[in-house]
């Protein structure tokens, strides 16, 4: 899975443990969400977008590839 959560996350100058902390989750959860390898919950995905200023398609939206 695709997202932008590292950028985000860059963007706001927050580290992974910054933002883990916020949302109640631990680094790796983060780090792993960021390489696509962990598929967080809705509730989760909220629980980013909200902390990083997104909105849940900013962050997880799937561009299509043509």
């Amino acid at each position: 899975m695709n997202n932008k959560v590292k950028v985000a996350r860059i963007e706001k100058n927050m580290t992974q443990e910054e933002l883990s902390k916020q949302i109640k989750v631990t680094r790796q959860t983060i780090g792993l969400i960021e390489k696509g390898r962990y598929n967080p919950s809705l509730q989760l995905c909220i629980s980013i977008a909200k902390a990083l200023d997104k909105t849940l398609d900013e962050l997880f939206w799937e561009e299509e590839q043509h």
